[in-house]
């Protein structure tokens, strides 16, 4: 008679019965989850627009007002600061709707960079949005520091120098798919339970794709590399000799999440988002998916942040598309007219 093995939870994947990954991780990152259980469920909710009334105009930002804070941005940051504060294992928290690191924990030994709410502004046409995160080891020899600085050294540590990262993803269903340094793995929330329940073990990007991801919109804003680029995937007379498909959500979390799945690039090639707590973020789960993350001219996890809100361009996705990409060299686009939508 054969035993029905239950299926993993993400916490117990985590947990001594799994990689293991230390008691302060696991504590970190079922207080994570928590939060970003109770961020979904706020989205599905049908009462969600009258957040407005009681938030708007509050929170801070860095961004400018086509990304200025929407209720929900704020909102889905107080849930996750709350949550991190209460575990006990943060010392410092970056965030997208902060203007400057928050410090909790002093002798909390992680240090966590997050976009609380990427895609916030397709909420109520009811199109996916995300939380991307980020965590690092706090730098002890940074203690002696004042607090704001220490704070701000912290949250501008090399991308090379992450424990683990990934993201949220809040569509038809609700996927935490996260690295640890050793491959990445997908965790789908069951709804019966309240689990994240392991679904997509061992992701592996395909070393090439046929689909890209841009707003195409923007094509006579672009450089000449990257106008060649496109014209020549798309008509499939690039080194893949098949004709490449358009797929573009305007949700980084959901584009990316397709593209580490089927494959293919998925960018913005201008100076938009930004370095510390979502290129670097995503440029690590998809190199440990095996594929590749760039700013079109560096890897992403090379680069050193100077400031914590600090932008740039984005190109994510399968090794052989990042390298063709690559090869057309002038492919960030430097004009950038301000764009209303």
């Amino acid at each position: 008679m054969s035993v029905e093995i239950e299926p993993k939870t993400l916490i117990e994947y985590v947990g001594k019965g799994g990689i293991d990954v230390g008691d302060d991780l696991v504590v970190l990152i079922d207080h994570l989850q928590y939060a970003c259980k109770k961020i979904a469920a706020l989205i599905a909710s049908p009462f969600n627009s009258s957040l407005g009334k009681f938030v708007e105009g509050s929170g801070n930002s860095s961004g400018s007002d086509r990304d200025a804070p929407k209720p929900l941005d704020i909102v889905s940051n107080e849930i996750i600061l709350s949550s991190l504060q209460r575990s006990g294992k943060v010392a410092v928290v970056a965030s997208e709707e902060n203007d400057a690191p928050v410090c909790m924990t002093d002798d909390g030994p992680y240090v966590v960079v997050m976009d609380p709410l990427d895609g916030s502004r397709n909420i109520d046409a009811s199109i996916p949005t995300g939380t991307i995160f980020g965590i690092y080891n706090r730098l002890m020899e940074l203690d002696h520091l004042p607090h704001n600085e220490k704070a701000s050294l912290n949250s501008l540590q090399s991308g090379t120098k992450l424990v683990a990262a990934g993201y949220v993803l809040y569509s038809s269903a609700t996927i935490f798919c996260a690295t640890f340094g050793s491959g990445v793995h997908s965790f789908t929330l069951d709804r019966s339970t309240g689990d994240f329940i392991l679904t997509h073990p061992s992701i592996q990007i395909p070393p090439r794709g046929q689909i890209y991801s841009v707003n195409d919109a923007r094509y006579f804003d672009w450089p000449e590399g990257l106008r060649q680029y496109i014209d020549t995937v798309r008509q499939g007379k690039g080194k893949y000799p098949k004709k490449y498909s358009a797929r573009y959500i305007c949700s980084l979390v959901a584009d990316f999440h397709r593209t580490l799945l089927y494959g293919g690039v998925a960018m913005n090639p201008r100076d938009h988002l930004r370095l510390v707590y979502e290129a670097n973020p995503l440029s690590f789960v998809a190199e440990q998916a095996g594929g590749k993350g760039s700013d079109g001219k560096s890897r992403i996890l090379s680069i050193q942040p100077i400031k914590l809100h600090q932008r740039l361009p984005l190109f994510l996705g399968s090794p052989e598309d990042i390298d063709e990409l690559e090869s057309y060299e002038d492919i960030q686009q430097k004009v950038n007219p301000g764009y209303e939508v």
